[in-house]
């Protein structure tokens, strides 16, 4: 995009903040931003049932409690972590796993100085271990399961066949999967923000 003939590489945010996609700088990432955005990106290309989209706030909801469901004892910075695991998406959109594939490295570089820059933004680690990231992404598959079998078509087989099956008690989730407006699941994405960053500056 140009203004001016001069092309940009950023985005301006209704906070006012002007964030540079190629470098990105922690200074210029808000909360309120990424709870704004992320309500308003639809999962699976917007393919999914009921009167609302199921939106990547919804998700990144989803994907903390199963992480934690998974975990005995998280901490307050290992759930704030899974909770923010899709934060670059308030900018650069969500898009499905085949694309992302097609589209390749440049997408993912970009992703990554993004998550990098909102990590650090919020006190955690830039570069999770990958023990982290390895529990996170479990959660992040059993989400996919969930959501594709109950939003998004998919037949039982199928989406085992390429998310498996998770190892949990998925009754317990369900309410996870009732698609809210944005409004309320920016609320809430940023309630639960709260709660978590509170916890996790309680533990330094």
């Amino acid at each position: 995009m140009s203004e001016g003939g001069t092309r940009r590489a950023w985005q301006r945010m209704l906070s006012g903040r002007r964030l540079d996609l190629i470098d990105p700088s922690p200074l210029d990432v808000e909360i309120g931003d990424i709870a704004h955005g992320l309500a308003r990106v639809a999962r699976w290309n917007g393919q999914t049932k009921g009167p609302e989209i199921f939106s990547v706030a919804q998700h990144s909801l989803l994907v903390e409690a199963l992480f934690a469901a998974g975990e005995p004892f998280p901490s307050g910075k290992a759930r704030l972590t899974a909770l923010l695991h899709d934060a670059p998406e308030y900018v650069i959109g969500d898009m499905i796993s085949p694309f992302k594939a097609a589209i390749g490295g440049d997408y993912k570089l970009i992703e990554e100085r993004l998550k990098r820059a909102i990590h650090i933004r919020f006190g955690l680690a830039a570069e999770p271990l990958d023990d982290l990231n390895r529990l996170i992404k479990i959660a992040d598959r059993a989400s996919a399961y969930l959501e594709a079998t109950a939003l998004a078509g998919f037949a039982i087989a199928e989406a085992r066949k390429l998310f498996g099956a998770p190892d949990l008690p998925l009754r317990d989730f369900a309410a996870y999967l009732e698609p809210m407006r944005p409004a309320v699941v920016e609320a809430r994405f940023l309630a639960r923000f709260a709660e978590l960053d509170a916890e996790a500056v309680g533990t330094l």
